[in-house]
């Protein structure tokens, strides 16, 4: 009998886990016509991340779960959304032409103690507070209907806005999770983190995807996209919006509060407690039904100052660039 050599998991080289790993360590949960999965694995070893890397043409951030997902599918006609953590980073920008790095080059090397070393970060040719617009990887069903037609749904001012007030309704949680797909410190300067959470209950569900990046005495910002699901109507509507303030705004408004020097320290490291005070910078909504006789197309209505009306597209559109 030939014996097979199997690494060590300590070993730097352990290979990407099997699918049948893969699986074992991956949560679903089925509510109406939809499948929603998650998994959470280690973070990925340095043989896996290279890999990574060389794809990217980026340097990857410290903590990298590379193998964690978040993703909603719609059996009926193989319509899904999914959320991981190489197509976030794929989003980031990679040619150094966000001005953001250059126009607050200045304000970060001031802030750090070797000023030399905050330049040479400043002019690396990518967005080193990883930055992404990421609003997770849509892949298209089939058309419905039982003929197999196809029914246009047109955008205009009348798409649905996500019903919180359906969402505040103390309904059972049937299924919740919080999965993180990568975390940066930014050379212990701040935190760049992407997380996914969701609930589902038993006619709804809601998933958050935010962005979270605090530059420490520079910049706070969060991106988040949320995806709601009707079950019984199998509607899906996504929501993507942008925030962003100076640092010592955002301090400013929590000393505002009544907040002590200790809780403010603590606020600004909590993304739930700061985003409320950010200003909407860009905001962006898209549905789509996946339910008999109504195809997979989507009807799309952006709004925030300055961009028009999108048309309708064959899937989810991601919002316009910036």
């Amino acid at each position: 009998m030939t014996s097979v050599k199997i690494n060590h998991i300590s070993s730097l080289n352990e290979p990407y886990p099997s699918p049948s790993a893969l699986e074992a360590a991956t949560t679903t949960h089925v509510q109406g016509a939809f499948v929603i999965a998650t998994r959470k694995l280690p973070i990925l070893k340095s043989g896996p991340i290279d890999a990574m890397s060389e794809r990217l043409g980026i340097p990857i951030p410290e903590m990298i779960f590379g193998d964690n997902l978040v993703s909603i599918t719609h059996r009926p006609t193989g319509w899904s959304i999914e959320f991981n953590a190489e197509d976030a980073l794929e989003r980031v920008d990679k040619t150094g032409e966000k001005m953001l790095r250059v126009a607050y080059a200045g304000e970060w090397s001031s802030s750090r103690e070797k000023t030399s070393a905050g330049i040479s970060e400043v002019v690396k040719p990518f967005d080193w507070s990883y930055t992404t617009d990421y609003c997770g990887t849509e892949r298209p069903g089939s058309t419905g209907g039982a003929e197999g037609k196809q029914t246009k749904l047109h955008g205009d001012e009348n798409t649905p806005d996500i019903p919180i007030e359906l969402l505040k309704r103390r309904d059972p949680i049937l299924f919740a999770d919080e999965v993180v797909l990568y975390e940066s410190e930014l050379d212990d300067n701040g935190c760049s983190i992407v997380s996914v959470k969701l609930r589902v209950m038993e006619h709804r569900m809601l998933l958050l995807c935010r962005m979270f990046m605090r530059l420490d005495n520079v910049l706070v910002r969060v991106r988040d996209t949320r995806v709601y699901v009707d079950f019984d109507r199998e509607e899906v509507i996504r929501e993507y919006t942008e925030r962003e303030d100076k640092f010592e705004n955002v301090k400013t408004k929590l000393f505002m509060q009544g907040l002590k020097l200790d809780q403010v320290t603590i606020a600004l490291r909590d993304a739930n407690q700061v985003t409320p005070l950010l200003p909407l910078m860009k905001q962006g909504v898209e549905s789509v039904i996946l339910g008999p006789g109504v195809s997979t197309k989507t009807t799309t209505t952006t709004r925030f100052p300055g961009q028009t009306q999108l048309a309708s597209q064959t899937q989810f559109v991601r919002p316009p660039p910036r």
